[in-house]
């Protein structure tokens, strides 16, 4: 952040760290041009103190950096975390742009379309195996609300319009005048400097769906059209179907979160059919202004010349303009639909008056006309992508944009259930049941047609709440069409019983159709989340599928049936390693259940951002599952701040649609990488492992006396609730175990406070007591599952400190309970780095990924200070320090520290 301006003829020839650089020296100058010299020059020299600690960590230098921090005042500190807050922010922006070029000769890499294609071909699998593979495939990133993205929507939207400037001043074949866009950056910097980055008031429901209806406008609806295309062009033509498909929770995911109802259904599907519809409205005018053909000049179809007449046209400019005159009645249309869908005209108002589509079929059939035309008289590159973008666009948006799931907790659906078998005199008291006993009572009621729900009963408030929500969700199949809402996800899920309890609230919601062959238009999909949970999985999903009715209503959605398997919770429960194989064996045995009942294996991945939360590489992780556990269809969820890093620009969307598709095209027709006979003997070690780490795991979080009281003090969980950065309450009850802590802020508050204990901890004793170092390293060289697992646990260990780690433990007054945990916490990640080390035969963390490992080791000198004032500040907050800049700071540090560590949520 130093003052002297960056000379450079063309952003384009600056590497990634030379572009931070650039970003970093105008950050300078609008520090120094805002809040004076004085400012300026205290931020620089600990900026310059930090990165020589990290040059020559000498214990002088560190005194150095230590007596300088103590010296801020308030308002010194609080400018200068918001300094490092936002260089961090402009990193990100820089690492983010440089990571969405795709570098010449990639196309080699198996992560792209081509290197994928290339490897199956050697394999033998034809280009008409992977278009028929494609063809009944579904590849779905899901976004959910999460609540680990602590920036405001303020500061996002001027990072992104920095990276547009960067980009532009980067873009050789459109030349920009650098000092126009120097000075151009220098106001948005400027504008971010003085934009708050804390919200003033906690997130609502509406504001979560605003942010990811701009992910999905500006990123998802552009990409996946033109990803279609390149697939389709690289398999020689061939056509594919629409298999990537958007999903959100956002609006629909009620699991412990008061806030959603079913008038934020209604909200997040009205959002997302604007955003659709307006999206096809302003195709269509932009085609309309194109296709300016002439009848007196070029012929047209019957059927376009009859779509024409019908579209009520009439105006004398365009009486010789068969497309415009059909473009204009397919405009009318879709505004009326817009009209009907949302409630509110388009902005741009059509000229004609017409009936609205009933369906996204019928615009279809209507723009294909246009297509079949425009081929008929000039061939297939006369029509053009627009159009055929605009109609892959529509085949997999519909008027609904993305696929809502809905969400609740098996509790929940139990504790209603009851109320109204109560109420209806069925069953006194249905909790009682044994779960067979709750299950043969659910099938007779599924069985019939008459419905539960009284007009002169009275309800509890939940139970009206629950009903509420399940009608508005039929009031969406009928306003936007079933594919509106597909999934309804059922939380804690342990027995078949959770199941029907489901379909049964779905029947009185007139969504399950009992009869001979019973029919639902929603999939009921089970969440396994725990270790004991994820061991039960095939269990349940046998006896489930072994029912008729289960049967039946598989068969009717083409035979699929999904089950959701859930990281977080699972590593909460049992800890990183034990958690990522018990996800690994359930996924496996599952594989083989379905297998067995005919029915199609749908695995849905409940991944956070960070690893403690299932985070790292997609592409490593969608290779890494167990084979026969893909089959073409695999769904994701994407969460909080991951989602700007993976979605943020069309070019990052672009490249992680491809990199997810051809990890699912590897994983579902190239043949296992790893030969069955050292899987078994691979496995065999795993379990040992698994125990090993799951005992020390549960020995330190579980059973250690006051490990709560510690980890509470010891971490900023209390401040991070304090953030309002999400709708839904950070715990599922009042309680404050850490049973019924969520698995977010038991990461974030970790990641912070640089100990990363959920993506690490367990494992150096597991590896360390295990005698055979030489099939561990044979583990790591042949099989994806396990070197995926350290390649992750490296990225986290990159990230930890264990003594920045030592300064969040002095927050822990009890000095025996101090010594005790941290010093268990100290030596499991010495062992932990030790046995890594060994077993890859790396000489430093991610040394399988020297880019990575660099990025990683350029920020931690803005990340580090920020640790050191997070821990006094907390320290005087908790003493009753009232100041408000105090409680300012924490929380910018958080913001800060956040920035910097990227998937810390």
């Amino acid at each position: 952040m130093s003052a002297a301006p960056l000379r450079q003829s063309r952003a384009s020839s600056l590497s990634d760290r030379d572009e931070v650089r650039y970003l970093g020296r105008l950050l300078g100058d609008v520090i120094r041009d805002f809040d004076g010299k004085a400012a300026f020059d205290t931020i620089e020299e600990l900026r310059q103190a930090s990165v020589a600690v990290h040059r020559d960590d000498a214990p002088e230098r560190r005194a150095e950096l230590a007596r300088l921090l103590a010296g801020l005042s308030l308002d010194d500190a609080v400018r200068f975390i918001r300094g490092f807050l936002n260089f961090s922010l402009l990193a990100n922006i820089a690492e983010d742009r440089q990571a969405g070029i795709v570098p010449s000769g990639s196309e080699t890499r198996p992560e792209r379309l081509e290197g994928a294609l290339a490897e199956l071909a050697r394999h033998g699998v034809a280009p008409e195996d992977v278009a028929a593979t494609l063809a009944g495939a579904l590849i779905s990133p899901v976004l959910t609300a999460h609540p680990t993205e602590v920036r405001r929507k303020s500061v996002i939207d001027r990072e992104s319009a920095i990276a547009a400037l960067v980009a532009g001043r980067a873009d050789t074949s459109d030349p920009a005048d650098p000092d126009a866009v120097d000075a151009a950056l220098y106001r948005q910097i400027a504008l971010l400097w003085q934009t708050r980055p804390l919200r003033a008031v906690r997130l609502l429901v509406v504001d979560e769906i605003a942010n990811a209806l701009s992910v999905m406008r500006e990123s998802l609806m552009p990409v996946l059209p033109a990803l279609h295309r390149r697939v389709e062009t690289l398999l020689g033509g061939a056509s594919v179907g629409s298999f990537l498909k958007p999903g959100s929770w956002i609006g629909g995911d009620r699991d412990g979160n008061p806030f959603v109802t079913a008038e934020t259904l209604r909200m997040a599907l009205a959002g997302q059919a604007r955003v659709a519809l307006q999206h096809y409205l302003d195709e269509v005018h932009a085609l309309g202004a194109e296709l300016s053909i002439s009848a007196s000049i070029a012929s047209v179809t019957p059927a376009l010349a009859a779509l024409a007449e019908a579209s009520g046209d009439e105006s004398p400019h365009r009486q010789d303009e068969p497309y415009r005159r059909a473009l204009s009645g397919i405009y009318a249309r879709l505004a009326e639909t817009h009209v009907e869908l949302t409630g509110v005209r388009p902005p741009r108002a059509a000229k004609l008056l017409a009936d609205a589509y009933a369906a996204p079929e019928a615009l279809i059939a209507d723009l294909s006309v246009v297509r079949d035309s425009l081929i008929t008289h000039g061939g297939i590159r006369f029509a053009g992508t627009r159009l055929d973008d605009l109609i892959r666009a529509a085949s997999i948006f519909g008027f609904h944009l993305a696929a809502l799931d809905m969400r609740q907790n098996s509790g929940i659906h139990r504790a209603v259930v009851a109320e109204l078998l109560r109420e209806a005199g069925v069953c006194a008291d249905y909790e009682a049941l044994s779960v067979p006993e709750r299950t043969a009572l659910l099938r007779r009621e599924l069985a019939h047609r008459r419905l539960l729900v009284s007009p002169f009963a009275s309800y509890s408030e939940e139970t009206r709440g629950e009903l509420d929500i399940l009608r508005a969700a039929a009031e969406a199949h009928r306003r936007y069409g079933p594919a509106s809402i597909r999934n309804y996800l059922i939380s804690h899920s342990t027995c078949v019983a959770d199941l029907f309890e489901v379909y049964l609230l779905l029947k009185e919601a007139g969504l399950y159709h009992p009869g001979d062959v019973p029919a639902c238009a929603v999939m009921v999909s089970p969440l396994f989340e725990t270790i004991e949970d994820l061991e039960a999985a095939p269990a349940v999903m046998r006896e489930f599928l072994t029912l008729p009715e289960a049967r039946a209503l598989a068969e009717a959605r083409g035979g699929v049936q999904e089950v959701m398997i859930g990281y977080s919770d699972s590593n909460k429960d049992g800890g990183y390693l034990t958690s990522n194989w018990a996800l690994f064996e359930a996924s496996l045995a599952l594989a083989d259940v379905f297998a067995d009942s005919g029915i199609r294996l749908q695995l849905f991945h409940g991944r956070g951002g960070t690893v403690g939360r299932g985070g790292g590489s997609a592409f490593a992780g969608i290779r890494a599952q167990p084979p026969g556990t893909v089959g073409g269809r695999i769904r994701i969820t994407e969460q909080g701040e991951v989602i700007a890093s993976k979605y943020g620009t069309p070019a990052l969307a672009a490249l992680n649609l491809e990199t997810m598709t051809s990890a699912t095209l590897l994983a579902t027709l190239a043949p296992p990488e790893t030969d069955p006979a050292d899987l078994a003997r691979f496995s065999t070690a795993m379990e040992t492992l698994s125990a090993a780490a799951r005992a020390a795991y549960r020995g330190l979080v579980y059973e250690t006396p006051g490990f709560n009281t510690y980890f509470r003090a010891a971490t900023p969980v209390g401040e991070i609730a304090e953030l309002k950065i999400g709708s839904r309450p950070s715990s599922r009850t009042k309680s404050d175990r850490i049973e019924d802590l969520r698995a977010i802020p038991w990461v974030f508050s970790w990641s912070q406070s640089r100990v990363m204990l959920p993506g690490w901890f367990g494992v150096g004793a597991a590896l360390s007591a295990f005698p055979d170092k030489a099939l561990l390293k044979a583990m790591n060289a042949e099989w994806p599952f396990f070197a995926a697992t350290l390649s992750n646990m490296s990225m986290v260990l990159a990230k930890s400190d264990i003594d920045i780690a030592a300064l969040y433990s002095d927050l822990v007054e009890d000095e025996g309970l101090r010594g005790t945990v941290f010093g268990e916490i100290s030596a499991g990640w010495h062992r932990t780095r030790d046995q890594l080390l060994e077993i890859t035969g790396h000489t430093e963390f991610l040394g399988d990924d020297p880019a990575l490992a660099r990025r990683v080791r350029m920020r931690l000198p803005y990340i580090e200070p920020l640790n050191a004032l997070q821990v006094e500040l907390i320290r005087r907050y908790r003493r009753g320090e009232t100041d408000a800049r105090v409680r300012e700071g924490i929380h910018l540090t958080i913001n800060g520290i956040a920035a910097g560590l990227r998937n810390s949520g």
